[in-house]
């Protein structure tokens, strides 16, 4: 099995050249862990496409060490777009601005635009800066999962989507456990893509403006799809007063054998999973519980709906994805 420890320097360097030789790597990120390959060449790249079965005019995220490895890949980097480097890189922040002509093509799936970040996890950022002595100047990454399922937090989800045969860095649980916040700065003005565990506030903050929701001109973006994140277990996305009434009509005429929980206040289910009342904490926890939630046979699992906060708009972007994946 290809399942190294990413503390191992000699792991390090083989990931690095697996890297350099266009070959496929799981590498543990802040956010999730993700399917990397050299962002440099389109071939390497091709290979994400088709392990993952996402759609080529999809753009990735290309994943540099530091603002000098994003210049390779920019044609400009717009003056937002360096501020919020400046003050959240290495972090979970992507920028999207203008593709430099012929660099990174495949990854950015076409468009004129490419999607960077720089990654924090002291993992991730050893091997970029391994594979940058080799000549890969970044790597897209996307998260290493069949496209459209959940996303891995743990090095073993990795392998149970693809596989022995891939080589993965273990880097233990991925500690914010959702995917980066984007936000779009090739337009001249900031526009929110996809919300993250980054406080909209402190962005704003840093830009000196608000962002802008996106329209129907933005750029396509990774994690955008109005469905994504599924579980295999349908998922239902309930507010609270819907859950409870839910829960009690089923429990008495269909029966509530396989429906699983995840709610912040405790019902008698077939199965229950405390939600955490701090969304960092659910933000971390929450891929790795629809995991675990299916492994243990769910055939539903009903969702509580998170508070009507900013500071849970990540979180409940992903679930609304996920639940949306199912129609009725």
């Amino acid at each position: 099995m290809l399942l190294l420890p990413g503390n191992d320097p000699a792991a390090i360097q083989a990931a690095a050249q697996r890297l350099a030789d266009g070959e496929l790597l799981g590498l543990p990120t802040e956010t999730v862990y993700g399917l990397a390959a050299r962002a440099d060449r389109d071939a390497a790249v091709a290979k994400i496409f088709a392990a993952k079965g996402r759609p080529s005019d999809h753009p990735l995220i290309v994943h540099v060490l530091d603002a000098a490895g994003a210049a390779p890949f920019a044609e400009q980097l717009p003056a937002m777009a360096r501020r919020l480097m400046e003050a959240f890189w290495p972090g979970p922040l992507t920028v999207i601005v203008p593709r430099r002509p012929g660099m990174a093509e495949a990854a950015a799936g076409g468009h004129a635009t490419v999607a960077l970040r720089a990654p924090a996890h002291p993992v991730a950022r050893a091997v970029l800066a391994a594979a940058r002595e080799l000549g890969v100047e970044g790597v897209a990454a996307p998260s290493a999962n069949r496209f459209g399922r959940v996303s891995p937090t743990l090095a073993r989800h990795v392998v149970e989507e693809f596989g022995a045969g891939l080589m993965v860095l273990d880097g233990g649980a991925c500690e914010v456990g959702i995917e980066s916040t984007i936000v779009d700065c090739s337009r001249g003005r900031p526009v929110l893509l996809r919300p993250g565990l980054l406080a909209r506030a402190r962005i704003e903050a840093v830009l000196g403006e608000p962002l802008v929701q996106a329209d129907a001109s933005a750029p396509k973006a990774s994690g955008t799809l109005a469905a994504h994140y599924a579980p295999s277990a349908r998922l239902r996305l309930l507010e609270p007063d819907a859950l409870a009434l839910r829960f009690a009509t089923t429990a008495a005429s269909a029966g509530l054998e396989g429906v699983a929980v995840y709610s912040r206040a405790r019902l008698p289910a077939w199965r229950w999973q405390a939600m955490p009342a701090d969304p960092a904490a659910a933000a971390h926890e929450l891929f790795a519980v629809l995991r675990l939630l299916d492994a243990a046979g769910a055939r539903e699992i009903w969702v509580e709906a998170p508070p009507r906060d900013p500071a849970w708009d990540g979180v409940r972007d992903r679930l609304s994805r996920a639940a949306a994946a199912f129609t009725d």
